[in-house]
């Protein structure tokens, strides 16, 4: 097997059944999806047995276990793919896309293909992307990537023991995006390699941050906190997370000079999560050192 795709789900029966319907359509014919179901009714799992789909499709109903990440540790037990990715529970994969990455992988040598989220006419869409094909590193990896765009060995995954379950869309931390980020970070500092390239992109809906509602905002804050999580958490420097900061306070001057209130107060949200989310990942990495240092030190005593 080729490729596991693994989408953990909650709330968005619809989507997901159009996905497997879709996913049809590509090219490369060695795959198998994987769905957690996290809803805590059976309306999903009633769903799943009228597909009929011409590829292997697994089911697990997890009820009451809340968490992207989570949810896709839980789908990796159950995947037998050499290749894992983790497709979001309303995106849709391009007919070509999974030969494009399995062609990455062979031409590139490595470990980790990442690519970008688009419209269906190719622009950019919830995120900043880099424009030019490149290998993956610290200094670029918030901007050679999304989550449901990353594709991993099964070698890597396992070396990194999978998703940080407290990272990411649904966690019961503050920490609610950027569980990607991280993955691949210590997938990184393991010796794993990465390649991004722009051509491989999926589609998503585009979130609305023009005008955005008072939902948005909220959003915006969980995702920020969990971006500035993972730099404090990685070390990041000081400056480096700053650029972050000042750009989201930029964009809190521009809406205010357009009379754009609402996205004036979603960049102030974006803002504050970030300095929180900073502040909370390095306060974890200081605790994670003085654990460890204890830990070797009570080694050596012994």
């Amino acid at each position: 097997m080729q490729f596991s795709l693994i989408i953990s789900t909650l709330g968005r029966n619809a989507d997901v059944l159009e996905f497997v319907r879709t996913i049809e359509a590509q090219t490369c014919r060695d795959f198998e999806v994987v769905i957690v179901d996290q809803n805590d009714d059976d309306a999903l799992a009633k769903a799943i047995p009228t597909l009929g789909p011409s590829f292997p499709l697994k089911y697990r109903h997890v009820p009451g276990v809340r968490g992207a990440s989570r949810g896709r540790n839980i789908g990796f037990e159950l995947a037998e793919g050499d290749l894992v990715c983790f497709p979001d529970d309303d995106c849709l994969y391009p007919p070509h896309l999974l030969d494009d990455a399995l062609a990455l992988f062979a031409s590139k040598g490595v470990d980790i293909v990442c690519g970008r989220a688009a419209d269906q006419n190719g622009r950019d869409i919830n995120g900043r992307y880099e424009p030019q094909a490149q290998a993956v590193s610290k200094a670029n990896v918030f901007s050679t990537q999304i989550e449901w765009m990353l594709f991993f060995t099964r070698t890597a995954f396992k070396a990194v023991s999978g998703f940080d379950e407290d990272v990411g869309v649904g966690a019961s931390t503050p920490w609610q995006a950027n569980e990607g980020q991280d993955i691949v970070l210590r997938m990184l500092e393991h010796g794993f390699r990465g390649w991004y390239d722009p051509a491989l992109f999926g589609h998503h809906p585009e979130l609305n941050v023009v005008h955005p509602d008072a939902r948005m905002r909220k959003k915006a804050r969980g995702y920020a906190r969990g971006m500035g999580y993972v730099l404090g958490r990685h070390g990041y420097s000081f400056g480096y997370f700053v650029r972050y900061v000042v750009r989201s306070i930029g964009g809190i001057v521009l809406s205010l000079l357009k009379l754009n209130g609402a996205r004036a107060a979603y960049y102030a949200h974006v803002s504050a999560g970030r300095i929180e989310g900073y502040l909370g990942g390095r306060r974890g990495a200081m605790k994670h050192a003085r654990l460890e240092s204890t830990s070797i030190g009570q080694g050596r005593a012994q």
